[in-house]
């Protein structure tokens, strides 16, 4: 008798974790994406630590949909192509929703397959070009307005120990770190903040044409982003296709100032259920 109570309860113990690993698939496939910002590409927009919950339903669905799982520790590598790779190749979505220009969105790299966070700033036929560092759309620059300074220490951040690029130059461990901001405004209305820290190759480009079905992304800190303006080719971003978008950031849940989330004594007090605008 006892015995057959004791494979009862492994039984049911097991059928608990299978149901509760199904609940967990199904919420992360078709409602929110867990995210955590790994690099300071999004600055001050978003910072390294920041955790937030990608809104998948604001685009449909596609075969970047399905979650991909990399535990390298683990030797863990699934992509979202190994389970959902049938709904591939035709540029489509099933419920698809029309992303705005300005929208934080998450999207898989074209070439890599690794989620990226970027500012989407090109629609389909736009003409995108950057001119001493100023933005412009269709042959038409962008309104910016001075802002201030960002300002950071220069120490090692997040579980990378990245080093924060600053206008001064290289600084020392502990020194103050900081970067020109400015208030952008992008054809629609939509404003945000970008920094800038120094006259560099990406600030003056070639006009990029954005293919129908595709989208143009760049991060916010940009001298410091990996973005649309480098062809995927050359390590960079390209053209981001319509059906390799994962969902749009809203809002920051929590962030970490520290090297790890479960460091709760080095959350930010003022980041919880911070606006992503």
């Amino acid at each position: 008798m006892a015995k057959a109570e004791k494979k009862g309860g492994i039984v049911e113990t097991v059928k608990t974790i299978v149901y509760a690993l199904l609940i967990a698939g199904v919420f992360r496939t078709f409602l929110f994406q867990p995210f955590w910002i790994p690099s300071g590409s999004m600055k001050d927009t978003l910072l390294i630590g920041d955790f937030l919950f990608v809104n998948k339903m604001a685009y449909g669905y596609s075969y970047a949909s399905c979650p991909s799982i990399i535990i390298p520790r683990f030797g863990i590598d699934i992509d979202a192509k190994d389970i959902c790779g049938w709904a591939d190749g035709d540029n489509s979505r099933l419920f698809g929703g029309e992303p705005q220009r300005g929208d934080v969105v998450v999207f898989r790299h074209p070439v890599t397959g690794r989620d990226f966070i970027k500012r989407l700033i090109g629609l389909p036929r736009d003409r995108v070009q950057m001119k001493a560092g100023l933005l412009h759309i269709n042959d038409q620059p962008v309104t910016v307005e001075p802002d201030g300074q960002f300002v950071e220490t220069a120490a090692p951040q997040g579980p990378q120990g990245l080093r924060p690029r600053c206008k001064e130059g290289p600084v020392g461990p502990g020194g103050t770190c900081t970067k020109d901001k400015f208030i952008e405004t992008l054809p629609g209305g939509t404003q945000h903040s970008i920094l800038d820290i120094a006259m560099q190759g990406s600030d003056n480009t070639s006009v990029y044409t954005v293919p129908e079905g595709h989208f143009f992304f760049m991060g916010d800190n940009r001298d410091n982003s990996s973005d649309s303006r480098v062809p995927n080719i050359a390590q960079g971003v390209g053209f981001v296709p319509y059906e390799n978008l994962v969902g749009r950031a809203d809002r920051v849940m929590f962030s970490s100032a520290g090297r790890s989330m479960l460091y709760f004594w080095t959350w930010r007090a003022d980041r919880f259920f911070h606006r992503i605008d």
